[in-house]
């Protein structure tokens, strides 16, 4: 299956979340759309039929983002683009946590994930999971990419403080929005998943 993506840390990610399925890196000569649609599930089915149209094979594609309740759900499907076309992820998370900071109180955030699969026939499916947490004011950990420093998932108990960065990426896996979104797409293909919480 091919892993409609250019984000060498999705890919490994993914490898993790899904021990039963090869997944293959999108060859280098694709390239994939411009992000158009309205929503994760639209942006990722997209992806995943330019991959699917361009091998013939089965394609697997991801949207993914954070969405601030103080915010309204920014930064949303804009999520990777935050702080402008070639922003770092630190300059992403920088610009949101400046945002949400001038919002007010709210610090409530969520991590979501869509998660399409284009079969090698051409059916379609799509898995959604989710990730509820907040936003601290400052990024603390090493692990992790995107958001992850400034995210502390709900998942993990009220005593516990960690930022998805300070997890272990076992711990991540099994309680984040893709590891939600992969175990659903694992037990549609029948194959092992990576531990997670249900």
């Amino acid at each position: 299956m091919i892993l409609a993506t250019k984000n060498k840390h999705k890919l490994r990610e993914m490898r993790e979340l899904l021990p039963g399925v090869e997944l293959e890196p999108l060859p280098a000569e694709v390239e994939l759309p411009p992000e158009h649609g309205d929503t994760f599930a639209e942006i990722a089915l997209d992806k995943a039929r330019t991959a699917h149209r361009a091998t013939g094979k089965a394609s697997l594609a991801d949207d993914s983002g954070i969405e601030a309740a103080g915010l309204g759900g920014r930064p949303g499907i804009h999520s990777a683009r935050y702080g402008g076309p070639d922003a770092s992820d630190e300059e992403n998370l920088a610009k949101l946590l400046r945002e949400v900071a001038a919002a007010g109180e709210e610090r409530g955030a969520r991590y979501v994930c869509a998660l399409a699969l284009v079969e090698e026939d051409g059916a379609e499916h799509l898995f959604e999971g989710r990730c509820e947490g907040h936003l601290i004011e400052e990024a603390r950990g090493r692990g992790g990419f995107g958001y992850d420093p400034a995210f502390v998932p709900d998942e993990t108990g009220p005593e516990d403080t960690r930022t998805m960065s300070e997890l272990s990426q076992a711990e991540k896996n099994e309680i984040s929005h893709r590891g939600h979104a992969a175990r659903q797409l694992a037990d549609y293909l029948g194959v092992p998943a990576a531990p997670g919480r249900r």
